[in-house]
Formats: structure tokens, sequence, C-alpha cells
């Protein structure tokens, strides 16, 4: 039997590859649209990939599953239950219902309806027929069950939310049957906005879920796991529904995937005047120390897809800076990961061949927790912005603060006019140098505390619990 997870750590996303290795045949659950990752291991498996399945219409990244089902010959398999709701797949597909079984060699996939997440969403049994033909080894469970939490049941709106938690109470309910040694395979681990609470572990068994799991507790009745299940939802980004259209119409097929064509300094410079957006790649203190005048940016690393989706307008055609062709190729795999295809291609030479060139460049402070406390204390004109989410705000911030979060600040970026000076704060310096760019575009002063609330702990800086106000 084979069975992987192929994890994308970025939008803390996981793909199965099941099949039977006698059979030279495997079936890929959940792809994401850098298709070539899943070619690639079937290459590497000597398997052909049979069989491409869903659990359901997914919102936090964009699907590959069409394209890879036409690149490799495979069988698409979506769910049948998307028929007359909000959201519903419009393009060629083999329609899977519940108690569908499909079998690959000694493997069998036995579909299962778990609404609840979204009204069509799908989990699947495993059977290994070689080991037991009767007993599943193990649920791919999408984003129905994960492991210490639920998948949310809010991402059609108000209307929906109510009916769609008392589906996942009965989906929960549906769980009674099966064995407590059946292992949990979810499509998100920790990290991700699909869920709250998640367990840092990327798999489970039901057995221990119905132990640890607060959400499987067989005692709460169904108003009570409504209202638990609604109280402590993660924030929604608003690009959800964008990709929940997208991946009903079906992504645009995307082909081999590159660093895309390379810009001298001035030719971008030109396109940024005609309405292209310069990306820069690099961390905090590099774009803090000298960036591209009117630049955004969102350093490259495991949050970038998210980030990315959530703030850059997905109809401005991008720029890409940063330090090599690597850096750009990583950009640009993550950028289409959530749909924001529209790459014009990227800077030769980074920063200082557009320094060199003699285009507008820009800088800002990035200050140290001690010394921004010393002037804050000195009573300079400075405004801190705090970005973080509430939660994290709740927690402790900086006296006098005030707190807007990140997704939120472009349409409140009118009212810090009064202030003169902001200085930006996040957790770590990721989000506050978003903002910092952010502001400097729309013709602030600022300056970007380094290192966020971990480093102002760290240094013994004073906090407070009080509330901001602007």
């Amino acid at each position: 039997m084979l069975f992987d997870r192929i994890a994308e750590p970025g939008l803390s996303q996981y793909a199965y590859a099941v099949g039977c290795q006698g059979a030279k045949a495997v079936a890929i659950i959940d792809p994401m649209r850098d298709i070539d990752v899943y070619l690639d291991y079937a290459r590497r498996n000597n398997v052909t990939i049979t069989h491409v399945l869903e659990t359901h219409i997914h919102a936090d990244f964009a699907s590959g599953a069409r394209e890879l089902a036409e690149k490799s010959g495979a069988e698409l398999h979506l769910s049948a239950y998307d028929e007359g709701e909000q959201f519903e797949v419009g393009f060629d597909h083999s329609p899977i219902r519940d108690g569908d079984v499909i079998d690959i060699g000694g493997v069998q996939l036995a579909a299962r309806h778990t609404p609840g997440h979204t009204p069509e969403h799908m989990s699947y049994l495993v059977y290994d027929l070689h080991r037991s033909p009767d007993t599943p080894m193990a649920m791919l469970s999408g984003d129905f069950l994960f492991v210490g939490s639920l998948g949310r049941p809010d991402l059609l709106g108000k209307e929906e939310t109510d009916q769609l938690t008392r589906k996942l109470y009965a989906s929960v309910r549906n769980l009674d049957t099966l064995p407590d040694s059946m292992e949990i395979h979810p499509g998100h681990g920790a990290g991700s906005m699909c869920g709250s609470g998640m367990g840092g572990r990327p798999m489970s068994t039901l057995g221990y879920e119905r132990i640890a799991n607060p959400m499987l507790d067989p005692t709460m009745d169904e108003d009570a796991f409504v209202d638990t299940m609604l109280s402590n939802l993660p924030p929604k980004p608003d690009y959800y529904t964008r990709m929940k259209q997208l991946n009903s119409t079906g992504p645009a097929t995307l082909g081999t995937l590159s660093a895309g064509h390379a810009i001298a300094p001035e030719d971008a410079h030109g396109l940024m005047d005609s309405g292209h957006l310069l990306i820069d790649l690099r961390n905090q203190t590099d774009f803090g120390r000298r960036h591209a005048a009117g630049s955004v940016c969102i350093g490259l690393g495991n949050s970038f897809s998210t980030w990315a989706a959530w703030m850059l307008p997905p109809d401005t055609p991008l720029l890409l800076l940063g330090r090599s062709t690597s850096d750009i190729e990583a950009a640009v795999r993550a950028l289409v990961r959530v749909g924001l295809d529209d790459v014009a291609g990227h800077v030769t030479g980074g920063i200082e061949a557009w320094s060199e060139a003699g285009l507008p460049v820009a800088h800002h402070e990035v200050i140290p927790s001690n010394e921004l406390q010393e002037r804050l204390a000195a009573d300079e004109n400075l405004c801190v912005l705090d970005v973080r989410a509430d939660g994290e705000w709740a927690q402790g911030h900086i006296p006098g603060a005030v707190h807007i979060v990140l997704p939120e600040l472009p349409d409140h970026i009118e009212q810090l006019r009064n202030h003169e000076t902001l200085v930006t704060i996040c957790g770590g310096g990721y989000r506050s140098a978003i903002a910092a760019s952010l502001l400097e575009r729309a013709g602030f002063t600022v300056l970007d505390q380094l290192g966020g609330m971990a480093a102002w702990n760290r240094d013994g800086c004073t906090t407070t619990q009080d509330a901001a106000c602007l």
C-alpha cells in the first residue's frame, strides 16, 4: 500500500497520495495548483495517477485537481452534493456520492458525506484490503475533522452558518459507527484558518479525538455544540470567497512554473507608473534599510501565500523583487497557490540594480524595543499602530497604541491622518513590515518596531491591556 502526506507548510495544507504499489496506481486527494509536485511524486514511485479527488470546494487555496486530472489522464471525482448550493462546480467531473467506492488494486476509498464546513464536503475511508477489508484503516477527513478541532462552518455567510453548524453536528454524530483504531488524516494542520485550536501533530486516531477533541464530546447537545463551535472562530480572510469562486469555475491551466520575465529596473519603474505593483520579498530589516519607493513588503516565507492573498488586489499585475532567482520562483509558486497568476516578471539585479539605475528609493527606521520605549517616554510625536489580531492585542500591548488588524488597515488609513509619525508593530515583525510599506505608499512617515511584541516583551518593556483609541 502507498499512503503519503504531501505537505505545504505555507498554507498548512495536506494533500494525500493513496494507492497500491502492486497495481502501480495511486489517487491524489486535494491537490494544490502547482501540480508538478504530484506528477513528480508519481514518477519517483513508478505509479500512475488514476484518480484525483477533492474533499470539498476549497476556500484557502486554488485547486489543482482539474489540471492534474487532465495532465495525468486520471478520473476526476468531486462531490455530487454541490448541486443547487451557493458554490457549484462548473466543469466536467465524475460526481461522487455517499457510499461510492473507488478501487485501486488492494486499496479502496469509500466516500462519506460529511457536511458542515461546506454543504458538499466529503471524507474518504481508506481500506487496506490485504489487512482488513471490513475495517477502515484511515479517514481522509479534509476540513471536516482536524486534530483537536473541526472545520469552521461560517464560510458561506451568516445566513448559512447556523444550518451548516447543525449539519456539522450531525456529521460528528455519524462518526459513532467507526472504530477507535481508525487514523484521522486531515486537510490542514496548525496554522490554518479553516478551523481553530488545531493540534500540532499532522494526524491522530478517532479514539484519541474522542478523548481529547472537545467538539467530539458525546454529552454535548446540538444547541451547545452550535454555541461552542461559533464562539471561537479565527478571522476569516476576505480572499476565501474569491477562492471559492475560482475553484467552482476552475482555475486556469498553468503549465510550467518559472520566475517569469526578467525586467530591467528602468522598465519595471515604468510598469509601476502604469499600475503594476512591486512586491519586495525581503525581510523587515532589509526592506526598511532601502527599498524601491512605492513597493510593498511581503517577506518570502511560510506566511507569504496567506498574506499575499489577503492583502494584494487580485486584479493588479505584480512585479517581484527578491535576492535570487530561487526566491522569485518560490514566490511565483506561492502566488499561484492562491490564484494570483498575473506576475509580469521580476526586477533584474534586485535592489542594488534599482539603486544603481538612479530610480527612486525610500527607507525607514526599524527601531529596537528599548529605543522605542525611550522615545515614547520622551513624548515624541509618535503613534504606535498595532496590527495584530484581536486575541493577540487582548493579551497585552504598548500603552497608548492604536489597534487596527492588518487586513483592515487599507480601509482605515484615512483615520490615521492626524498622527505625525506612525510606528508599526505586530507579533514578530512580519506583519508590521507589510503595514509600514502600505502606510509609506499612502504618504505617511513611518517607523517599524524590530521583532514585534515578542522582542518588546523579551526586553521587559511596558505593556497594558487598556482599550485602544484612534
